[in-house]
């Protein structure tokens, strides 16, 4: 009897832990089984993947079914029906009750923890019998569900996800884990001993799908403790709750080596009437305290999320959170739409609120009593534009200067969407090119443009580029790059320790790129002594860290 298990991951580098529990749970249930793990993406070729899903002769598919691959999912199953109308085709995860499967075809839906499936639906499966629905038990013991030869199949190459508890201790009212209260934990000594198997593949990522990491604190201190130790090159992904951290898990997490660690920050809002209509009430006071803290140390990579759309958030409350989380200086942004999932406690509320949202999976607002479609439009594709400027770390220096000296960083992207859309900025690829040239142009509509300019050109070197744009050329200066080159050429001894000796001044000058800037920008930078304009090399190594930049040195100008 071949049964295939089937992911549709969002990226190949993805792994799905639901495919692993079951190939688990069927092996133990039905000993005489052969069963195949399909990993693909939601990007995959559709017309390939359906063909390699029907080849040969299965007797059962199933499938795991989220928000992110439920069309795909869908679109399967009901292509599957008329090619093989004798398939028994399954379906689980937190989406499977929600395909909306026309008539005649037929789908059996797995509810609840796999684990808690009974022996009546191993029994009705082996004799070809299987009904639309089985629940399974909502309190289940688990496992960890991977073998040592996992790691050279399936998981090579691919992000390892890990659950050390299953659960949450909050009940968000927009998530599926408000609908199960309670969190199992699992034996500390047990969870310990299954990393140090999984660390022995060296895997890139291990992810922990806990819901929040970090509660209670001294058990994640102790995770923590053993992975700084023993985690090598992987790195590890934990969701935490920031109100929950105690002083002896920051002061460890202080010491961890750069790059170890990444956190997933929900901070979802900073207006309290938004909070407490979903149920989430952290202490906003401690959470930014605990983020500046874990940030001042720049070890761990901080992600750090916002909603847009939930209950009682008008513009105004919005683009507040907007500057609350740009003040905390993240290392990434994600400035998302809530999704109104079925079956949670704030889709039964959806008249209430007066929530919009689409029809199909993932479900995203449209609408709110408080925010009318044109105006959550609007701050949506602000968002977009944050994250486009934000996140990829084109704009170190330039992001720095807009967060130290604007009261509303807000208000300044606002005004920067308005010439983006004269750019297009909607419909084309957000290359840093174009981004650096939307910028441009804006700087140049303000009294400080100059200094936004040269910022620009900063950032834009400091990325590793050798050659300023068009669009960052100053006007009548001819190739200033080369003439800064040049100068310091004339001006800089045989000898200057630690940068070049004799033997090796001259492939100094060739791997390195040299620009001028103004007193006011070095100053803004950090460099020089504040006062006085110079030209700034930028080296051939990388500074390395969580924001790899070109190294760079600072020399006064030759002239002065």
């Amino acid at each position: 009897m071949l049964i295939r298990l089937v992911a549709l991951n969002a990226r190949f580098v993805h792994s799905s832990p639901a495919l692993f529990y079951l190939r688990n749970l069927l092996a133990e249930n039905l000993p005489d089984g052969e069963l195949e793990l399909c990993q693909f993406t939601i990007n995959d070729p559709y017309y390939d993947t359906l063909l390699r899903l029907a080849q040969g002769s299965p007797a059962a598919i199933f499938f795991s079914v989220y928000v992110w691959n439920a069309a795909y999912v869908r679109r399967l199953i009901l292509d599957l029906a008329q090619i093989r109308p004798d398939l028994a085709l399954v379906a689980g995860g937190p989406q499977a009750a929600h395909l909306e499967l026309p008539a005649p075809v037929k789908l059996t839906v797995a509810q609840g923890p796999a684990e808690g499936l009974g022996p009546d639906f191993y029994g009705d499966l082996v004799q070809g019998r299987l009904g639309s629905l089985y629940r399974a038990a909502a309190a289940a013991p688990f496992v960890m569900p991977y073998r040592p030869e996992d790691c050279r199949g399936e998981l090579r190459h691919r992000h390892i996800y890990y659950e050390s508890s299953r659960g949450c201790p909050f009940a968000c009212s927009y998530c599926l884990s408000a609908t199960r209260r309670g969190v199992a934990y699992r034996d500390l000594a047990a969870v310990l001993a299954e990393l140090e198997l999984l660390l022995s593949c060296r895997p890139p990522v291990i992810r922990f799908v806990d819901r929040t990491f970090n509660a209670p604190p001294e058990r994640a201190l102790a995770i923590w403790r053993f992975l700084a130790r023993r985690g090598g090159d992987t790195r590890f992904h934990f969701e935490i709750a920031p109100d929950l951290f105690d002083e002896a898990g920051l002061a460890f997490l202080a010491t961890v080596p750069p790059g170890l660690f990444q956190f997933e920050i929900g901070l979802q809002s900073f207006n309290p009437a938004s909070l407490a209509a979903v149920n989430r009430n952290p202490d906003l006071a401690k959470a930014r305290s605990n983020i500046r803290r874990l940030a001042a140390a720049g070890n761990i990579h901080l992600h750090l999320d916002l909603i847009l759309g939930l209950p009682f958030e008008t513009a105004a409350s919005y683009r507040h959170s907007l500057n609350e989380i740009l003040a905390l200086r993240p290392h990434h942004l994600q400035l998302g739409l809530l999704k109104v999932l079925p079956d949670t406690p704030l889709a039964q509320r959806r008249e209430e609120f007066a929530l919009r949202c689409c029809q199909e999976p993932p479900y995203p607002v449209l609408a709110t009593r408080w925010l009318a479609q044109p105006d959550l439009a609007e701050l949506y594709l602000l968002g977009e534009l944050i994250e486009a400027y934000y996140n990829p770390r084109y704009f170190l220096a330039t992001l720095a200067y807009i967060m130290d000296r604007e009261t509303d960083p807000a208000a300044f992207f606002t005004a920067l969407a308005a010439t983006a859309g004269e750019h297009g900025f909607a419909g084309r690829a957000r290359t840093q090119e174009l981004l650096s040239t939307i910028l441009a142009h804006h700087w140049r509509r303000r009294p400080d443009g100059e200094l936004g300019l040269e910022l620009l050109r900063f950032d834009w070197l400091a990325c590793g580029h050798r050659r300023l744009p068009d669009h960052l050329v100053p006007a009548g200066v001819g190739d200033e790059l080369k003439t800064a080159q040049d100068r310091l050429w004339r001006a800089l001894p045989d000898h200057y320790p630690p940068l070049f000796s004799p033997q090796s001044r001259s492939s100094f000058f060739k791997r390195s790129v040299f620009a001028p800037f103004s007193a006011a920008a070095l100053n803004q930078l950090g460099m020089g002594p504040g006062d006085q304009p110079g030209i700034v090399a930028f080296l051939a190594e990388s500074t390395g860290g969580l924001k790899p930049r070109q190294a760079t040195v600072f020399f006064p100008s030759p002239d002065r």
